[in-house]
This record gives C-alpha cells, sequence and structure tokens, in this order.
C-alpha cells in the first residue's frame, strides 16, 4: 500500500500578522474548515504554475493542451502570463462548496459545507461528500439537491390510501 503524502507545506514563518489576517478573511468568505484547505490550494496553484513555467518552451499545441485543461475545470486562462497571475482565491472559487452558494442551493458556505458532508449534494446523479471537489464547467449545471426516498411506511401507506379511493370509486359507481 502506498503512503500518501502531504499535498500541501505549511507557512514558513508561522506567526506573520499580515498573511493570518489574510487567511482569515479567506476561511471567513470561503467557509473553510481550517487554514489547511488555503495552503492545499496554494499548493495546487504552485503546481500549475510549475507546469506552465516549463511550457514556455514547448510547442504551441502542448499549450493549448494545458489550457483547455484549466479552462474544462473553469480557470479562465488564455496564455502563460494568465497561468502565473492565477491566485488561490480563483481556485477556491471552483469548490463545491462555493459553487453550491453561488447556485443558490445553499444560503451561506457553512449550511452548504454541511449539505454536501451530509450527502445531500448531487453532481451529474451522484452524491459527492467532499467540499473541496473541484467542479468542472460542463458538471456546474448538473448540481442539484438529493431528492428525498420516501420511507417503507410512507409507501406502504399511500398504497393503502390509493386502494381506499380506488374502493370508493367503485362503490359510488
Amino acid at each position: 500500500m502506498k503512503q500518501k503524502h502531504k499535498s500541501y507545506s505549511k507557512p514558513k514563518r508561522p506567526f506573520d500578522k499580515e498573511r493570518l489576517v489574510e487567511e482569515e478573511k479567506i476561511k471567513k468568505e470561503f467557509g473553510l474548515k481550517n487554514k489547511k484547505e488555503i495552503w492545499k490550494s496554494e499548493a495546487r496553484i504552485k503546481s500549475i504554475r510549475e507546469k506552465a513555467k516549463k511550457l514556455i518552451s514547448a510547442n504551441p499545441e502542448e499549450q493549448k493542451l494545458f489550457f483547455n485543461r484549466l479552462k474544462k475545470i473553469g480557470l479562465d486562462v488564455n496564455s502563460i502570463a494568465d497561468v502565473l497571475s492565477l491566485e488561490k482565491q480563483d481556485y477556491l472559487k471552483r469548490r463545491l462548496q462555493t459553487i453550491v452558494v453561488t447556485k443558490k442551493i445553499a444560503t451561506t458556505t457553512k449550511s452548504a459545507r454541511q449539505l454536501i458532508t451530509h450527502k445531500k449534494i448531487t453532481v451529474n446523479g451522484n452524491v459527492v461528500n467532499s467540499p473541496s471537489y473541484v467542479v468542472s464547467v460542463e458538471l456546474e449545471k448538473n448540481i442539484s439537491l438529493k431528492k428525498k426516498e420516501k420511507k417503507k411506511k410512507e409507501k406502504k401507506q399511500e398504497l393503502k390510501n390509493e386502494e381506499n379511493q380506488e374502493n370508493d370509486e367503485e362503490t359510488k359507481k
């Protein structure tokens, strides 16, 4: 079994006041559980930037493939300069938790997170219980609340009611 490696790195200066204030704002704005989620988004943006730097000398077809991959995620990029100017907020806006709020399925980011973790949100018909799930542009329109299934007792009661209605109609005739 493979060991999982950390997908982020902690800040070098743990008590830098400016960074702490900025992270707290971002944490409240996007309804994040902890600052580790911010660091993970920073790490993903950093890896995207590194790939873009490697593609500077590559041929235009490879660059176009890379840009198309980023556009599928929902990051609006047309050149390497656009990729290098990406910020963690751009990535955080593509998370399922924030998209549920922007689509007005939930009123707040905290309630969106709760709906997702309680398995009430479906993406393309599949239940997703990870608020950090990055939603592609094509799946964005397929996000919805999970339909409630009626319990067995309620179903039996409905069947009895229907039978009673049918019997009543027959006796009236």
